[in-house]
């Protein structure tokens, strides 16, 4: 349903593979993969990858390692806990690192991880309330963080009610995000002269929902009623869009001739007109959503080269709404996703040649602060090849020698945290070469790993030494948590 981002199995990028990076329920799918890790959690040993040959040659000796570690231990901040609650003292070198930025991403190494949710809220809730940050941004569609957000400030139901609506069928319809959606709700009733909002920064999938093309034509009946015809018209055949898989059959010529009318709604609704005020800046943003949606979907599934430009289509439109909020609003945001979205690398260029976070760090230069997640083995969940199938648990075991993961894991802090930019130039030599690193979307693939230089693609980096799967939503009843 939603953008959970940059998803992919390793060594199989192939064209329906590639555009399953693209969209939330486009990606879980994927079709042209295999899982081959896909199974129930197992004790580690069980679930033990060969060695790859991705890691031979990456050994360090023995006396350069133990120097490495202890350079990376100079500059460590241990972590007192991940989860949300209790007090945040142990993030005070973390809200040092992220400094005056105005937007700061924050990654998950996988989708559907407790400890990356959990913490997720926890460094959301300081940011907040000692940094007076203002938005959770999260790569989910952009009508869907509309209906969040008007639950945040006061609309009807419950948080998992709210959850089930908008998260349905995506990685995030886990309890973690119930508690995140209730925190948030209950900060806005206790300080309304203070509230925060979430945001959808991705593309319309599984749906734009037919909400979204009213909100455009209502607006225009107040603003812009001599275009209101037109509108209609070219509305009128893209309306509803709820079935993006249905969608994507149809051919390629016809979904085109559907974005080139979104577009020409976008353009003759963002020519400015005198009174224009700041509700019609939002109609036309909702305008534009819908336009980056249609011409995502032109992407032809049999050609590579068409999903690799429909891939940095879709990063470059969540950084452009990304900029587009925080510029409108002023505020400073928390931006959540996948580690390939929110850093300046990717762990498949060729498929992914721009990330979002290397448009925002463009746009905002030290304005934008990119925090990445590693971890050393555990559970988290992924989906099998089938077309409508569930988000299930993956089991994986330590991380061996070579890895990336293994010498951070040799840190004598169990989870911690280290800026970067400015660890010790042994560490910084090491940081800078790419190696294997654990890094999983909706699908998992054991081996062999992608590589990534974890020095040159973010900021700062959180690694935690186990993670597990995240838990699936409880009954409807609510009770906010203390």
């Amino acid at each position: 349903m939603y953008g959970y981002g940059y998803e992919r199995g390793y060594g199989k990028r192939v064209g329906r593979r590639g555009l399953l990076a693209l969209t939330g329920v486009v990606t879980a799918t994927a079709l042209a993969t295999t899982v081959a890790s896909a199974v129930p959690p197992a004790p580690v040993a069980s679930t033990a990858p060969a060695a790859s040959p991705a890691l031979v040659g990456l050994v360090t000796p023995g006396g350069r390692e133990a120097a490495l570690v202890r350079a990376l231990e100079r500059v460590a901040h241990p972590l007192r806990s991940t989860a949300p609650a209790g007090p945040t003292g142990d993030l005070r070198a973390l809200s040092g690192a992220v400094g005056d930025a105005k937007v700061v991403g924050l990654g998950e190494a996988t989708h559907g991880s407790h400890e990356f949710f959990t913490m997720k809220e926890r460094v959301f809730r300081h940011l907040v309330e000692e940094r007076g940050f203002t938005t959770f941004a999260l790569e989910m569609s952009w009508s869907a963080g509309l209906r969040i957000d008007e639950y945040l400030q006061g609309g009807p139901g419950d948080p998992r009610q709210i959850a089930r609506e908008t998260l349905t069928g995506s990685p995030w319809e886990r309890e973690e995000f119930v508690s995140l959606i209730g925190w948030m709700r209950e900060h806005n009733r206790r300080h309304p002269d203070h509230p925060v909002h979430f945001m959808g920064d991705d593309l319309g999938a599984p749906k734009l929902g037919d909400d979204i093309f009213e909100r455009v034509l209502a607006s225009a009946r107040e603003t812009r009623p001599d275009a209101l015809p037109r509108l209609t018209e070219l509305y009128g055949g893209l309306r509803p869009f709820d079935d993006v898989f249905a969608y994507l059959r149809k051919p390629i010529a016809e979904r085109e001739a559907n974005a080139a009318r979104a577009q020409e709604a976008l353009d003759m609704l963002a020519e400015p007109r005198k009174g224009d005020g700041e509700d019609y800046a939002w109609t036309v943003q909702h305008a534009r959503n819908i336009a980056q949606t249609f011409a995502f979907a032109t992407v032809d599934l049999t050609d590579p080269a068409s999903v690799t430009v429909a891939e940095r289509l879709r990063d470059q439109a969540m950084a452009d709404n990304v900029l587009w909020w925080q510029r409108r609003t002023g505020h400073k945001m928390l931006l959540s996703a996948h580690n390939g979205h929110v850093g300046y690398l990717s762990t498949h260029p060729d498929t992914y040649p721009r990330t979002q976070g290397a448009v925002l760090r463009d746009h905002l230069g030290s304005d934008y602060a990119a925090i990445g997640f590693t971890f050393a083995g555990g559970s988290f969940l992924t989906k099998d090849t089938s077309l409508d199938g569930e988000w299930e648990p993956v089991t994986v075991p330590a991380a061996v020698r070579g890895t990336n993961e293994y010498t951070l894991d040799r840190v004598r802090h169990r989870d911690f945290y280290v800026d970067l930019r400015t660890a010790p130039i042994a560490a910084r030599a090491w940081l800078d070469q790419a190696r294997p690193v654990y890094d999983a979307g909706s699908t998992f693939t054991p081996g062999p790993l992608p590589t990534l230089a974890l020095g040159r693609a973010y900021d700062v980096l959180i690694h935690l030494h186990r993670v597990r799967a995240a838990d699936k939503l409880l009954s409807p009843s609510y009770e906010p948590a203390d």
